[in-house]
């Protein structure tokens, strides 16, 4: 329940914060828009006063040098007509005076003084504030209008991201998910391989021992081992998707059980491998000892695996750092490039023809995510050897 409930906070907390990121940019543009059009209306109502000013210098003597700089300065449509509504003047405005005549050209003003006063009122010229002379219409700069789509364009961006997004990880993951089923699947069919073909040629064995008692009652206790094993498997994949129990034991016993039993597997692998562990006194640390033995052995099947030349050392290494317990497992393979070692621990990755990629991210979740630690490659030197590290809590 807890595993399931933390994806979908997070889920919850992301799309919160989208939300969040989309409105504080509505508001952003906003204020900017709005700080734009009172310029423009600043500007509309100086054009408005220049033009009072000019109707009320009766001499015609003023300086009208602002009033030309005002006019050269506007960069938004804007129309003046008589006290009658009827278009005298424009700026900025769309229509294709050469081409029509002075009728059109009148009824297209018409059209946008109408579609200016639902934008802005118009602002009124008068004469010595009595007499109405003239109407100033104006509409939003092309600027404005840009600023006024600019977050819906960057909605539809992030949108059209996060759709993009989440079809490739989905298909990552889809990815994923088929390699972990396959790679389990073949890995139950190894894991049960082993012992499984023991027990045929012990069957085989008692079948020619039937007349030695002495003989069958060696081959009895070597199969119970195998069935042993078989138990262990079972119960190890038991555990796989559910909270294992971790009891606080000497973690020496668990590597020299895994050592052991690839000791006497690596003859019949063809390889002569030497597989040190040291000599070291109790180290006490909370673990499940099945699964960690499965982890140590997928580290040093994946060892064995890399012993180019069927020879070489696989040494163990334990030391206790403060609050921590460092297992390094050292060996003398072909070791890996350094663009790859984040990419073997992926479901599915393999260095190896025949590999199902799947060894060592069982490994990396048996640590990480039930013993709280981390399994991470050290060191590797491509033809030297790897070093992987399993850092467990003290």
């Amino acid at each position: 329940m807890h595993g399931r409930t933390v994806p979908a906070n997070f889920k919850i907390i992301l799309v919160l914060l989208a939300i969040g990121i989309v409105i504080g940019v509505l508001f952003y543009t906003q204020s900017i828009v709005e700080k734009l059009q009172e310029r423009e209306r600043q500007t509309a109502d100086w054009y408005t006063k220049a033009m009072e000013y000019i109707i009320s210098d009766a001499s015609q003597t003023g300086d009208y040098t602002f009033v030309f700089s005002i006019i050269q300065n506007i960069d938004f449509p804007i129309l003046m007509t008589d006290e009658h509504l009827v278009p005298t003047t424009s700026q900025n405005v769309d229509v294709d005076s050469a081409s029509l005549t002075h009728e059109e050209i009148i009824a297209e003003h018409v059209k946008l003084r109408d579609q200016f006063a639902k934008v802005n009122p118009p602002i009124v010229v008068t004469y010595n504030d009595t007499m109405v002379l003239n109407y100033v219409y104006y509409d939003e700069s092309d600027l404005v209008k840009e600023l006024r789509a600019l977050p819906y364009i960057e909605i539809l961006v992030a949108t059209m991201f996060i759709l993009i997004g989440y079809i490739g990880f989905s298909y990552i993951k889809r990815s994923e998910q088929a390699n972990i089923w396959v790679g389990m699947s073949k890995e139950t069919a190894h894991q049960l391989g082993t012992p499984l073909s023991s027990l045929l040629g012990w069957l085989e064995l008692l079948r020619a021992q039937q007349e030695d008692p002495e003989g069958m009652q060696e081959t009895i206790e070597e199969m119970e081992k195998d069935v042993s094993r078989l138990n262990r498997i079972a119960l190890r994949f038991s555990k796989i998707g559910s909270k294992p129990q971790l009891d606080e034991q000497n973690l020496m016993d668990t590597i020299h059980k895994s050592a052991d039993y690839y000791r006497r597997r690596t003859p019949q692998l063809g390889k002569k491998v030497e597989i040190i562990v040291p000599e070291t006194g109790e180290i006490r640390a909370r673990y499940n000892s099945e699964l960690m033995e499965w982890v140590f052995e997928n580290l040093l099947k994946n060892a064995l695996d890399a012993m180019e030349q069927n020879e070489g050392v696989v040494e163990f290494s334990v030391q206790q750092v403060r609050r921590h317990i460092n297992i390094d497992i050292r060996d003398t393979g072909k070791g890996l490039d350094s663009r790859l070692k984040k990419d073997i621990f992926r479901p599915g990755f393999s260095t190896k023809k025949r590999g199902w990629g799947l060894g060592l991210s069982l490994a990396r979740r048996i640590v990480q995510d039930y013993h709280h630690g981390k399994l991470f490659v050290l060191e590797s030197t491509p033809g030297k050897g790897s070093t992987f590290r399993i850092q467990l809590p003290a």
